[in-house]
């Protein structure tokens, strides 16, 4: 199949377990829960979403017509010479939702390069074998499919998902459990969501606490 990047970039992973690990971004185009058009914002499952994904204009985006052509260009925003940590370079597979499009001969294609595949989904999509890092992002209204991975992060406070709901979710198969802030540029209302997400945190221990690093940091 081929495949529609809307753009890549090398930079510091921002949320989440790897939160300051070098990573290349391969944010695919398109997404299952919100076309990415503002006028259908308010019909969208998702209507909080704060990432561009339409079209492949962005840096490094494109359509690649081959597993093998997008792994050798994502391999390209690598540092030359550049090892990393655990001798394995980072790959995160974001969107839009990215499993809309990523395959087994992608994923085989990465590993061919030396990554360690991350991807951030919403799940409603299972996701292929072969993945080293999966995180859930679920949102309230859609039908969650991929009810296990590595780390679960949950926006909150989100509306059509209860306290309840969230306990709940403590029984899927995951090995973390995150929330994370509404975003908003309203200071007050961002004020708000952390106080929510830190005080659901003291009072559930099995949750820890996701920050969006790179929004402080200025960074992508």
């Amino acid at each position: 199949m081929s495949y529609s990047i809307k753009e890549m970039f090398y930079t510091l992973q921002g949320e989440g377990t790897h939160a300051g690990r070098p990573a290349v971004f391969c944010r695919f185009a398109g997404c299952n829960l919100w076309t990415g058009r503002e006028a259908d914002r308010e019909q969208a499952i998702c209507q909080f979403c704060d990432t561009e994904f339409v079209g492949t204009d962005g840096l490094g985006g494109g359509k690649f017509a081959t597993a093998v052509q997008l792994a050798e260009r994502i391999a390209s925003f690598w540092p030359v010479g550049a090892e990393a940590a655990d001798d394995r370079r980072f790959v995160v597979l974001t969107g839009g939702e990215p499993l809309l499009q990523v395959d087994a001969e992608l994923i085989d294609a990465l590993h061919a390069q030396g990554f360690m595949i991350a991807v951030e989904t919403n799940g409603t999509i299972a996701a292929p074998a072969g993945l080293d890092w999966i995180c859930v992002s679920p949102k309230a209204g859609s039908t969650l499919v991929q009810k296990s991975g590595h780390e679960l992060k949950v926006v909150v406070p989100q509306s059509g998902f209860s306290t309840a709901d969230l306990k709940a979710m403590e029984a899927l198969d995951f090995e973390q459990r995150r929330v994370q802030a509404m975003d908003s540029a309203q200071p007050m209302a961002r004020r708000s969501a952390m106080e929510w997400a830190v005080q659901w945190c003291l009072d559930n221990p099995r949750w820890m606490l996701s920050v969006q690093t790179h929004k402080t940091l200025g960074i992508r």
